[in-house]
């Protein structure tokens, strides 16, 4: 397999990790609205155990890292089939997005019954 080929496979197994992690993170508010906290619990797990991933690789994802091996490009994009302005911006628009999500899952807990 050459570069290109490892470089394409690279990007697509990390666009499939993001849109499974970022898919967590979209439904959590969801499954809050409708009381399944222990779903909530297990998403919330998973965008944890991605989170731990960033934080052991000093915020980068290991597959920027392996694709980084098979191109010079160096655009916030080039290991991701995300628009560039998404892959810069990912941690602070999916991170405030977590962060809402888990807000909203305290005050559905919290919300008095009726």
């Amino acid at each position: 397999m050459n570069s290109s080929a490892r470089l394409r496979t690279v990007r697509l197994a990390h666009t499939i990790v993001w849109a499974f992690v970022a898919g967590c993170i979209l439904a959590i508010p969801f499954f809050a609205w409708r009381l399944e906290f222990g779903r909530v619990l297990t998403l919330a797990g998973v965008v944890l155990a991605e989170i731990l991933v960033l934080i052991v690789n000093r915020w980068r994802c290991p597959l920027t890292d392996l694709a980084a091996r098979y191109t010079d490009s160096r655009r916030a994009n080039f290991d991701i089939y995300l628009p560039e302005w998404l892959a810069r911006n990912n941690k602070m628009v999916f991170g405030l997005l977590f962060g809402a999500g888990l807000a909203f899952t305290l005050a559905q807990w919290f919300r008095p019954t009726r």
